[in-house]
């Protein structure tokens, strides 16, 4: 219970800076940084940080112009 407690507004901070920047790199770097924050805040752990920095970065970079 926790968990989901922690993850609602980390996944609402997440969505919103998951599409920040100009261009497909800043987007994907705003993506992977804010998953990083949410991974580390959820799973507490490296592997939990280093899985919300590849999922913020791939829907960061994912967003079309």
């Amino acid at each position: 219970m926790k968990t989901i407690i922690k993850f609602i507004p980390v996944a609402g901070a997440v969505a919103l800076l998951a599409a920040c920047g100009a261009t497909m790199e800043q987007r994907a770097a705003t993506g992977a940084i804010a998953g990083a924050a949410a991974g580390q805040a959820i799973g507490g752990d490296t592997e939990a940080t280093v899985a919300g920095a590849v999922i913020g970065g791939a829907a960061g970079a994912a967003r079309p112009d």
